[in-house]
């Protein structure tokens, strides 16, 4: 099939294809509307209903983001909710005395600290509210970037900090690879919101640092996590290899979300006028193409599992949807970058399984864990709180790689 035949027959390009998912898209955000607390958003369970536990730093975030691009879109009923959620991450979400945000609010997890990969989606929420334009949106976005600059991004190794106590008078000695990618992220998101360009030279830093000089070296399979020096922590979190955010060995999962947003980037800095490195595209391509031979099938089953060893060799084999709404967003942003069949080939193959296996048709959303047999189960997520994965499945393949997807929702 030829670049031209490609481009005609592709979903991308499908009329059909866009309608039914901005379809799913408008199912999802209906469920998500449950979420909303006093004090920001909350967890929903699998059948869509609040938990007894305080709103979350996390959620109230994804779920202001993801309501941005709602409103964004023109759909009616989303406005308040980012409202909602942009008074909650001013209000009791954050710390009034020392500043930065708890992850739960009035920190009553008994967890006080402050953690970049949090603040990122601060960053994030705060940026698509200001391109939709929100009020109090543009001082929520000024008070983050104060506190990124203040105590988060370290000039000298061109990467995000990890953590820090209350009063960011202790930082803890581990760099880690997560919160470093969803800073990308935001910083693709800040680019955009302020004009200023910096925040592409930081994210092409980390981008450096953590894929074309970690990952590149240890064949595509991305190293997570690190010593307060950079030194890679191969065996971390061996003993607890499902923990949902630091978990042992390589994630598939990250693999995929890296190799988008390295295209992200590199329209970005392309769009900006500033040079864009060949290794961006080719190491999206790698990381691609790495992850789909190693965690697709592996275990014998349909779907890509939690986590790998060194060897390749399963470890955790749940599917959690997370990571094939990652998958999904990869091969879109491989197949806009480049029209080759191969990335249309997986780009249908990961819908099928999608739609087959994780889209929830009974009691709504999508169920956020299947098990090795792809039946649902619990065991690291439990619940359905999670819109920002899935949204941003559907949304991306209908945009173009730059400029990031708050910006190109409002140009649709």
């Amino acid at each position: 099939m030829d670049r031209l035949q490609l481009e005609f027959s592709s979903w991308l390009n499908s009329t059909s294809h866009h309608q039914w998912l901005a379809a799913e898209a408008t199912r999802l955000l209906e469920f998500a509307k449950a979420a909303r607390l006093a004090e920001g958003f909350g967890y929903l369970d699998e059948h869509g209903k609040l938990t007894d536990t305080p709103a979350q730093t996390l959620i109230t975030t994804r779920m202001t983001h993801s309501f941005a691009l709602a409103h964004l879109q023109g759909l009616p009923g989303f406005a308040a909710l980012v409202d909602h959620g942009v008074a909650a991450l001013k209000g009791c979400l954050r710390d009034s005395e020392h500043g930065g945000w708890y992850a739960v609010a009035g920190h009553a997890d008994g967890d006080s600290g402050k953690a970049a990969y949090l603040h990122a989606f601060v960053a994030l929420a705060a940026s698509s509210a200001v391109v939709a334009g929100r009020p109090g949106a543009q001082a929520l976005l000024e008070d983050a970037v104060a506190v990124i600059e203040r105590h988060f991004w370290a000039e000298e190794e061109g990467a995000m900090r990890e953590a820090f106590d209350q009063a960011w008078s202790q930082q803890e000695a581990y760099r880690g690879a997560n919160s470093n990618m969803h800073s990308v992220e935001a910083f693709l998101a800040l680019a955009d919101a302020t004009g200023e360009s910096r925040w592409l030279s930081r994210a092409l830093r980390i981008c450096e640092r953590i894929i074309h000089g970690q990952a590149a070296g240890n064949g595509y399979r991305v190293i997570e996590h690190f010593s307060g020096s950079w030194a890679p922590l191969l065996d971390y979190n061996h003993a607890q290899p499902a923990d949902p955010f630091r978990p042992y060995g390589s994630t598939p999962g990250h693999a995929f979300e890296w190799a988008r947003l390295l295209l992200h980037l590199e329209a970005a800095l392309s769009r900006a006028g500033l040079a864009a490195p060949a290794w961006l595209s080719d190491d999206a391509r790698q990381l691609f193409d790495t992850a789909c031979r190693t965690a697709w099938h592996v275990d014998g089953a349909e779907g890509i599992v939690y986590t790998l060893d060194w060897n390749d060799d399963p470890v955790v084999r749940q599917r959690m949807h997370w990571v094939h709404a990652e998958a999904i967003a990869a091969a879109a942003a491989l197949l806009r970058r480049t029209a080759e069949p191969t990335y249309e080939h997986w780009y249908r193959l990961f819908w099928e399984y999608t739609e087959a296996r994780l889209v929830d048709r009974e009691l709504g959303s999508w169920h956020h864990e299947l098990d090795p047999q792809n039946r649902p189960s619990a065991q690291v997520w439990g619940g359905k709180p999670d819109l920002y994965h899935a949204l941003q499945a559907v949304l991306l393949p209908r945009l173009p790689l730059a400029p990031s997807l708050a910006s190109a929702v409002r140009s649709m």
